[in-house]
């Protein structure tokens, strides 16, 4: 019967990062192997952004209220376009029409005093650089919705493929570490497993209430950074 001896480690300090796979298919043929996690991040400035928007309009008639929202979302939608916005950049998410209810005092039913339509959009700036000019300008058309920023990256593989290669480095200097404090020799790549998300998590933030943004000449914003984090697990032989 043949078995694995266990790899002695003499870094105390890395150990938590290591693990031997002792029923692992390589061990069980009588070969040593070490198993290491590592991972690799990227950080970069995004470049482009979402914003949700969109007009809120009250009428005493459901007609009324929709006339007026029409009005106010086209003329939205126009200036967004006037600003460089493509078509296919402007998508609506959201339509509703709802009776405003009122209660009188020392009256148990209530009644409809108007009606209140919301039409929403999702716009997709695609220059962070006009982000805030993009804002105002919304607001000055008769947006008087700003739900939430969100910011992205337009080409994410990139910058997943360059956490996956830091990944795998940073795995193989701690595997020469460890082998080399263990007074044995790295052989080949027996397994490689990645694992996790690597989609940029977009930063949100807030917008101001409608009627302090109009005031601005620009609406200051600030994008920071995303990051993308590669967690690789490798296996290797060990001679």
């Amino acid at each position: 019967m043949t078995y694995t001896r266990p790899l002695r480690l003499l870094v105390p300090a890395l150990a938590v990062l290591a693990a031997a796979l002792p029923f692992s298919a390589s061990a069980a043929s009588g070969k040593r192997v070490i198993s290491l996690s590592a991972s690799g991040t990227v950080k970069a400035a995004p470049d482009m952004a979402s914003i949700s928007t969109g007009v809120t309009s009250e009428g005493q008639t459901a007609q009324d209220a929709l006339s007026k929202n029409t009005d106010a979302m086209t003329k939205v939608v126009d200036t967004l376009k006037e600003a460089g916005i493509e078509a296919k950049d402007i998508q609506t998410t959201d339509f509703s029409v709802s009776p405003i209810y009122e209660r009188k005092k020392d009256e148990q039913a209530a009644f409809i005093t108007g009606y209140r339509v919301s039409n929403n959009v999702n716009i997709t700036v695609r220059d962070t650089d006009k982000l805030g000019d993009v804002l105002d300008k919304v607001v000055q058309a008769g947006a008087n919705e700003i739900n939430s920023i969100s910011f992205g990256i337009a080409e994410p593989e990139k910058m997943k493929d360059e956490a996956r290669k830091l990944a795998m480095q940073n795995a193989t200097d701690n595997a020469k570490l460890y082998a080399e404090a263990a007074g044995v020799e790295l052989g080949p790549v027996v397994k490689i497993a990645e694992n996790g998300d690597y989609t940029p998590r977009p930063y949100r933030a807030m917008a101001d209430a409608a009627p302090m943004m109009a005031e601005a000449k620009q609406v200051p914003v600030e994008g920071g950074t995303m990051s993308v984090e590669a967690k690789v697990q490798v296996t290797w032989e060990l001679r």
